[in-house]
């Protein structure tokens, strides 16, 4: 699998991506091994990197950096985090799926949780420069990818947007929870 196209393509066009994404495994190490190990590289380094090496200047103090320590150790818990936040929506997803008229399938829902935080993980970017940290705000068009993917995925034809917003507010409170964890631990803010 190609990271980049697939990211591109989930991005551009989702609904057309998840007609193929619907024929493959949803074989969840090959997915955490080969796209999520990847993409979640780029909030944890831009975040790393915005946070300890550029840092945020406070008017009147100059430029306030987390120390290296911190900065190094918060990305490794945002790095991981990511892994826990999308196995626990993919479970979440699957065990919802009755409730909403869809069907139990762990790889399908493994799936939609893996592939709609694509623009989430990309909108880490914006860790990098301090003033630029509410653009991250456009990963919530992980929101639509969702909703694109969840009829076809988990056969949820009729209730689908109610699912959906279940989901992501599940998605936001996990993604949430483990920004707030790193800020707690080390005083780094996470994605």
């Amino acid at each position: 699998m190609n990271v980049a196209l697939r990211a591109r393509a989930m991005l551009v066009d989702p609904v057309a991506e998840w007609l193929l994404i619907d024929k493959e495994t949803g074989d969840p190490a090959f997915l955490l091994s080969r796209y999520v190990a990847l993409l979640a590289l780029v909030p944890a380094l831009c975040g790393f990197v915005g946070t300890s090496i550029i840092g945020a200047v406070v008017p009147g103090i100059g430029a306030v950096r987390a120390p290296l320590f911190d900065g190094l150790f918060g990305a490794v818990l945002g790095y991981l985090a990511a892994f826990i936040t999308v196995l626990l929506l993919g479970f979440i997803i699957d065990v919802l799926a009755p409730l909403f008229g869809g069907q139990k399938n762990f790889g399908s829902a493994f799936k939609l949780a893996v592939y709609s935080y694509t623009p989430v993980w990309l909108a880490g970017i914006f860790l990098l420069l301090p003033g630029l940290r509410f653009l991250v705000l456009t990963g919530c068009y992980g929101i639509y990818i969702l909703w694109t993917g969840m009829p076809l995925l988990m056969k949820s034809r009729q209730k689908t947007p109610t699912y959906v917003l279940v989901i992501g507010a599940c998605a936001f409170g996990l993604t949430y929870a483990a920004a707030a964890a790193q800020r707690a631990v080390f005083g780094t803010p996470g994605l």
